[in-house]
């Protein structure tokens, strides 16, 4: 390479790669014991990796394993280290790729579910807006006073946005989120 070409002051003149970036769920299978969940985290986390979404829960008691769900963005490249630096660590059985997997198969994206609690307060006309708005998006009403409704909601995250959105301006209060729960279409499993 000609000297007059690289730029002074590193002896790294690499490109960088414009890669687009992309929104992976990684399905992680570990063993149900206490810091199998700090030892993934800090993966991301030592790593500046950012998680959009976790969700973690025992799946198979008399096994003792849990299913982590991680919803997290970067660059093709940088999702794949993140999964192979997951496959490497000690308690995990297995780790997919949920939204690639989904593509060499052949089908949609995996089946992504979330739950939402939102409190709303509302007396009045805004009451029943609330109350009509909250059937048309199929949110159960959980608890309720005569100052306040609590609503459940599942669905795709997106539809969870838009009722919070509209929930905004009627009185909301507070929201709970439980994360993306998901797994691929067709028969088989993990």
């Amino acid at each position: 390479m000609n000297a007059q070409h690289q730029p002074t002051g590193s002896a790294y003149f690499i490109a960088k790669e414009k890669q687009a970036i992309e929104s992976r769920t990684l399905s992680i299978l570990v063993d149900n014991e206490p810091g199998v969940l700090a030892r993934v985290i800090g993966l991301f986390s030592g790593r500046g990796y950012n998680i959009e979404s976790l969700t973690v829960s025992e799946t198979e008691h008399e096994a003792h394993l849990s299913r982590i769900t991680i919803v997290t963005r970067g660059t093709s490249t940088v999702l794949e280290q993140i999964k192979a630096q997951l496959e490497r660590i000690i308690p995990v059985h297995r780790v997919v790729d949920l939204t690639t997997r989904a593509i060499e198969l052949g089908q949609e994206r995996p089946i992504e579910r979330e739950v939402a609690l939102l409190k709303v307060a509302g007396t009045g006309e805004a009451r029943s807006e609330t109350l009509r708005l909250a059937d048309s998006f199929g949110a159960k009403v959980v608890d309720a006073t005569v100052e306040h409704f609590v609503f459940e909601i599942t669905g795709k995250s997106a539809k969870i946005d838009q009722f919070v959105a509209i929930m905004r301006p009627l009185g909301l209060i507070e929201i709970c989120r439980s994360g993306i729960a998901a797994v691929n279409r067709g028969p088989q499993g993990m």
